[in-house]
């Protein structure tokens, strides 16, 4: 019995360091993609799209090192300055990617919208150039700047390809990606089912931020859950350290200890919730 639970152990153990040991193939998408491309899509979506990473590193940096500061004039304890230093450092990515998200799903909300206007556009026989211009105007108020910063570019270059590619790079969305590359195609060898493609597209647009929204509505509760459970344990430890003995007690190697066991099962466990309850993103394929 204690063979066989040993083998568990050691195949868990494995399973769990496989990501690192053995990476993904160099052929996958997402590892043709550097660290910093993705960073980049991340700050365009959360409206930093102008602020350099160099700028939000120090910032970061700098959080980390005033929150444990802050912390350790207060309690007094090397471990929990350093957790807390960590946690003000995770503060602008976690808030980065926060409004990333939210970009994203409304963006998600208003493509169907924005693919419609294309359609009636070509249907009334306006040039592609022209009627994504006409999006600074007519589409959703979420996009319409970048589509105006497309318009000002193509009247300014006079090339449809230079002023998509600035506009998928503005607009860091996957599906801005697969509409842009299929104009660019329509525009360059031509197509009469473009209106036929654009329909279907905004269909299956549709159908799944239908379903996106009720996944993410039925799990909401249970993440919220989630993160209650993780955070609750942290909450009475402060309230707690207020307290001269509890100070004692964990200024000791053996509270070291458990406050750094503590942090590490708060971080599997979190970690593991989030992927548990994450849904399928797509990739940008098109760079």
């Amino acid at each position: 019995m204690s063979l066989v639970l040993g083998a568990a152990l050691g195949l868990g153990l494995l399973l769990m360091l496989s990501p690192l040991i053995w990476p993904a193939s160099p052929d996958a998408p997402a590892a043709r993609r550097p660290a910093g491309s993705r960073i980049r899509d991340e700050l365009r979506l959360a409206g930093l799209g102008g602020v350099p990473i160099a700028v939000v590193a120090l910032v970061t940096a700098l959080l980390g090192l005033a929150a444990g500061a802050v912390v350790y004039a207060v309690f007094s304890l090397p471990m929990l300055s350093a957790v807390a230093a960590v946690l003000g450092s995770l503060l602008v990515p976690v808030l980065v990617h926060r409004r990333a998200s939210r970009r994203r799903a409304a963006n998600r909300a208003v493509w169907p919208e924005v693919v419609d206007h294309l359609v009636a556009s070509v249907r009334a026989g306006v040039s592609l150039p022209d009627g994504v211009a006409a999006l600074a105007d007519l589409g959703p108020a979420a996009t319409r700047p970048d589509f105006a910063a497309f318009a000002t570019d193509y009247a300014r270059t006079g090339s449809f390809s230079v002023a998509l590619d600035r506009l998928k790079a503005a607009l860091a969305d996957p599906v801005a990606d697969r509409l842009v590359e299929t104009l660019r195609m329509a525009r360059e060898v031509g197509g009469g089912e473009l209106t036929t493609v654009l329909r279907n597209l905004a269909r299956y647009l549709r159908e799944d931020a239908a379903l996106r929204g009720e996944l993410r509505a039925r799990q909401s509760w249970i993440r919220n859950a989630a993160r209650l459970g993780v955070a609750a344990p942290w909450v009475l430890l402060v309230v707690l350290a207020t307290k001269p003995e509890t100070i004692a007690a964990y200024d000791s190697a053996a509270g070291s200890v458990l406050l750094l066991v503590g942090v590490t099962v708060s971080f599997v466990a979190y970690r593991a919730m989030i992927a548990l309850g994450r849904l399928p993103e797509e990739r940008r394929w098109f760079r």
